[in-house]
């Protein structure tokens, strides 16, 4: 009879033990919910719990607990959550020309911040120790829309930017932020690659006022290389900005013997003025060793001389080189005056001659400027 007793005494201990384990693994999923965890946009459910993300070209498939390529999104008993919503890997308040943003706020700044995570795997990424880590791999600070909003008003920036890693992982907390931000009339830029799909980018351009794309080279050898990613979702989501009005600016990193050759970039100038038209800036960027790329020499400044002329005399108007010296493409000029409207020097605009983004002449230049 005792024996007995024990024996029903022991279960009652292991059930009552099993019901707790239950509830506190419930507990700790939504407080993770509240504190990290967010339910996703933008993915389909599947059978078995499995999940398909719908938020880029890679298009992971999740079963149960798996995360998608851009470390930041999980499956979680068949649904979809962001795991870095909120959680800021990195906030500074930068100069808009550093993204670099040269037809946008000249001479203002950008409250600029990142999570970690991204859906590309650049292997001359200048911001890998974010952008291809776990969000538990760093100590983030968490941060509302609302906080992040506060922040930046209080910083004196115009903008809040979007930038450092790939913000396309974290887009619904950009949606949230942005939302709040143009109410107290900030405005809103991303910095990104562009691998995205065409649903969710064309919900993210609700909120943005500028985006700048990484186009990183001109033929699906080089993406598949450098990236694991491929060319045409982001030739593709070039058109989708183009098309929607929001403001684009585009960047190519010139790589000594991987994307710097005269046909690759007359390819690159080529597409830009035919898909997206003479006015939209492209910069030319030099590369420096980085990350898994420290074999390579970093980019002359005569090879993005050469680039740059080449694209002004194919007919794009504004044309621009960075991170390195060059102040001739600093400059912004009035296209049929060629008067020096904007000088710049580095991040930073030392003269600024546009009234309302009119040249002197009357000459109307694009972008934003207030």
């Amino acid at each position: 009879m005792k024996i007995k007793i024990g024996a029903i005494f022991f279960l009652a201990v292991v059930v009552l033990f099993s019901i707790l384990l239950i509830y506190n693994r419930e507990s700790v999923l939504n407080k993770g919910a509240d504190e990290g965890l967010f339910r996703a946009k933008f993915y389909d459910k599947l059978s078995n719990g499995m999940v398909r993300c719908d938020l880029c070209p890679n298009r992971c498939l999740l079963s149960n607990g798996q995360i998608g390529a851009c470390k930041a999104r999980k499956n979680i008993k068949g649904e979809l959550y962001s795991m870095v919503y909120g959680n800021i890997a990195t906030a500074h308040v930068d100069p808009i020309e550093k993204k670099p943003f040269f037809h946008v706020l000249p001479g203002t700044k950008a409250y600029s911040i990142a999570t970690t995570g991204c859906n590309l795997k650049c292997k001359f990424c200048q911001n890998w120790q974010i952008s291809q880590i776990f969000p538990w791999e760093i100590e983030g600070v968490r941060m509302t829309p609302e906080e992040v909003v506060d922040r930046a008003l209080a910083s004196g920036a115009r903008s809040i930017a979007y930038t450092y890693s790939e913000p396309t992982v974290y887009i619904e907390y950009i949606i949230d932020i942005a939302k709040i931000a143009r109410e107290k009339g900030l405005k809103n830029v991303v910095v990104s690659a562009g691998y995205i799909n065409t649903e969710p980018l064309k919900e993210l351009l609700k909120y943005i006022d500028a985006i700048k794309i990484d186009f990183k080279g001109f033929n699906e050898r080089f993406y598949e290389k450098m990236t694991d990613g491929r060319l045409a979702p982001v030739l593709s989501a070039m058109k989708t900005i183009k098309e929607s009005g929001v403001w684009l600016e585009v960047v190519n990193l010139v790589i000594p013997t991987e994307n710097d050759s005269d046909e690759e970039l007359r390819g690159i100038i080529s597409w830009v003025k035919e898909n997206l038209g003479p006015d939209v800036p492209l910069h030319f960027t030099a590369f420096h060793p980085e990350y898994k790329i420290q074999n390579l020499p970093p980019t002359p400044v005569g090879t993005l001389k050469r680039a740059r002329e080449m694209a002004l005399d194919m007919g794009l108007n504004y044309v621009y080189t960075g991170n390195a010296i060059n102040p001739e493409g600093e400059i912004t000029y009035c296209p049929k005056s060629k008067e020096k409207v904007i000088r710049r020097r580095g991040f930073f605009v030392t003269v600024n001659k546009l009234n309302d983004g009119l040249c002197s002449d009357g000459e109307k230049i694009p972008g934003i400027w207030r």
